[in-house]
């Protein structure tokens, strides 16, 4: 088998918890998680005879579903590339990767904290089959988790037992009925444009995909990246109630926000198009400072419940008119901070901002400065 090509085919085995119930631990240790391997490979075997002729590894580690639905999957590829090292006949074919002294054999098997809350814990497993048997298996898989993939009754007991917890569910998926239930979730909470640029992330990441957020903001994926619409370019063909011009603005740089945190649990990053990635905020510079006017300031466009939605870098001149140099877009609260920092770096100046209590437009509906400067 060794000699042989592997095609790595990867499944999941998925924990629904009762609510409010939350697993003592997030790793399993090397003989937990053999054991578990164990139970598993005589689940799968049930299902689909032909798993004993692949090589089944499990890695003992609780994840949700933004840590395994990550570009180039990094947590099955560190996974397969361990279970390939081990001699052929190891636990009969059966490879298991728990924790020694407390950490798991490879950083990218190690889950976050941040994660640990969520009501599904997912276990990720890999079955290594010969070339030859690689695409019926897989077919065979597909078909036989979504119809019957619960997990077996002593496996949910040994699982329940081990890690304090009750389960509603314990099913095995397929990565691809992982990536059609994250569709479903994603979809339901209206953020079907989002899926739409991380499925081609993790899917095709070779060609662009493009579409538009439900507010309409324009969003790309290239490269290894979202390149977003910039505000001010999405501002430009809104209506001319000014009111609501301000009020939608908003809205997009809320939805912004949403994009940014779930794109970064799924390192991926949000960037607007022809900038480098940032960490939490967005810059779009528009111009450099002029000796003829002032010195630049900071100020802050404000907006009920969101907090700070902007920083825009300004000059006044002659008789208060101001002159926009850049605006920057704080996507978190503790990346204010540092925007105003970066900015003030930029273009050489203290990072004082002006709080303007309310989001200010100028002439053309679009972000400004104060006429008068503030104190």
């Amino acid at each position: 088998m060794e000699a042989q090509t592997l095609v790595a085919l990867p499944v999941v085995l998925a924990l629904e918890l009762s609510a409010g119930d939350t697993p003592s631990h997030r790793t399993l240790s090397r003989d937990e998680a053999a054991e578990l391997a164990a139970l598993v490979a005589a689940d799968l075997h049930t299902l689909v005879p032909q798993v004993d002729e692949a090589r089944l590894a499990l890695a003992g580690a609780l994840f949700d579903a933004v840590e395994l639905l990550r570009p180039g999957f990094p947590v099955w590829g560190t996974l397969d590339e361990l279970a390939r090292r081990v001699p052929r006949g190891h636990l009969e074919n059966v490879v298991a990767f728990g924790t020694h002294e407390g950490h798991m054999p490879a950083q990218p098997l190690e889950p976050e904290a941040a994660f640990a809350d969520g009501p599904m814990r997912l276990l990720p497993i890999s079955l290594l089959a010969p070339e030859a048997l690689a695409e019926t298996l897989s077919e065979k898989l597909e078909v036989e988790l979504v119809g019957r993939g619960e997990a077996g009754e002593r496996t949910s007991d040994w699982l329940m037992r081990t890690l304090g917890v009750r389960l509603e569910h314990a099913r095995y998926l397929s990565r691809n009925d992982l990536l059609a239930l994250t569709c479903v979730q994603y979809e339901h909470v209206n953020l079907a444009p989002l899926w739409t640029l991380l499925e081609a992330a993790l899917l095709t990441p070779y060609r662009d995909e493009t579409t538009l957020s439900a507010r309409g903001l324009a969003l790309r994926y290239h490269d290894g990246a979202v390149e977003a619409q910039s505000p001010t370019e999405w501002l430009r063909a809104q209506g001319d109630d000014r009111v609501q011009r301000a009020h939608d603005l908003a809205g997009i740089v809320f939805e912004l926000r949403q994009y940014a945190a779930l794109l970064d649990a799924h390192h991926l990053p949000l960037v607007l198009s022809g900038t480098a990635p940032t960490s939490g905020y967005l810059v779009e510079a528009r111009d450099t400072a002029d000796a003829g006017y002032d010195a630049p300031a900071l100020y802050a466009h404000e907006a009920p419940g969101l907090g700070v939605i902007a920083v825009t870098v300004a000059q006044r001149g002659e008789g208060g008119r101001a002159r926009v140099l850049a605006h920057g877009y704080p996507l978190h609260p503790r990346a204010l901070g540092p925007l105003a920092a970066t900015l003030a770096d930029q273009y050489g100046i203290a990072p004082d901002l002006h709080a303007l209590g309310r989001i200010l437009l100028d002439d053309d509906g679009l972000l400004g400065a104060p006429s008068e400067l503030l104190h």
